[in-house]
C-alpha cells in the first residue's frame, strides 16, 4: 500500500509521489530554489507531458537532451531553471539505470543501516549531505523505511516532532511550519552576516 503523501498539495502529483520510488527522488532533486510544492509537482508534469502514468529511469535518461530540456521549460515550467535541470534529472536517471538497472527503490530496499542509505544517496548526481539526510528523514518518516541508526544518519532532520524539512509535512498545516522553520533559518543567517560585516568594518 503506498504512503499517503502531501509534498505537491495537488492530490495526482502526490498520489504518484506515493507510488514511484523514481518521482519521489526527482521531487527531492528539484526541490532547490523554488517554493516545495512545485518542486514535488514536477515528476507528475514530467509524466503527463511524457504521456506516462509514472518516470521510467530507461526513457528519461535516453531521451534527447534537448528535446527533454524542451519539455521541461514548457509553459508551466517545471522549475525556475528548467534547462539545468532537465540536465540534473537526466543525470540521475542514467545513474540509476547504471548502478540499479534503473530501479529507483534499490538505492534503499537492502540498506542495512542508515549510514550506509545516506552513503548511497550521497553518491547520487545532485545530493550533496544535506539533500540526503533531509531525503533519508523523508523515507523514514514518510515512506517506513527505517534501517538501524536512520534517525541518527538523517541528523536534524530525523528528529520527532521537528518542522525542518520535506520529511515532516503531513498536510498544509506542517507545510506552513515548516515554511517558517526555513524563514527563521534565513533571517539567523542574514543576522549572523550583518554582525560579521559590522565587526570586520569596526576592524
Amino acid at each position: 500500500m503506498s504512503p499517503e503523501i502531501h509534498l505537491a498539495q495537488h492530490p495526482e502529483a502526490d498520489a504518484l509521489l506515493g507510488r514511484s520510488p523514481l518521482a519521489a527522488l526527482v521531487g527531492m532533486l528539484l526541490d532547490q530554489q523554488v517554493p516545495m510544492e512545485w518542486a514535488f509537482s514536477g515528476p507528475y508534469t514530467i509524466a503527463t507531458r511524457l504521456g506516462a502514468d509514472d518516470l521510467d529511469a530507461h526513457a528519461i535518461a535516453a531521451r534527447d537532451p534537448e528535446e527533454f530540456a524542451a519539455l521541461l521549460s514548457e509553459k508551466p515550467a517545471v522549475h525556475r531553471y528548467p534547462g539545468s535541470m532537465a540536465q540534473r534529472v537526466q543525470q540521475l536517471c542514467r545513474f540509476l539505470v547504471e548502478e540499479y538497472g534503473g530501479d529507483a527503490e534499490a538505492v534503499w530496499a537492502d540498506a542495512a543501516t542508515g549510514k550506509e542509505l545516506l552513503a548511497r544517496l550521497q553518491a547520487l548526481p545532485g545530493f550533496g549531505k544535506q539533500k540526503a539526510q533531509i531525503f533519508l528523514a523523508l523515507l523514514g518518516k514518510r515512506y517506513g523505511v527505517r534501517p538501524t541508526g536512520w534517525r541518527e544518519a538523517a541528523g536534524p532532520y530525523g528528529e520527532e516532532g521537528a518542522y525542518r524539512s520535506a520529511a515532516d509535512i503531513t498536510g498544509p498545516e506542517t507545510l506552513a511550519k515548516v515554511r517558517a522553520h526555513k524563514q527563521e533559518m534565513k533571517a539567523a543567517a542574514k543576522a549572523a552576516k550583518a554582525a560579521k560585516d559590522l565587526k570586520s568594518s569596526g576592524n
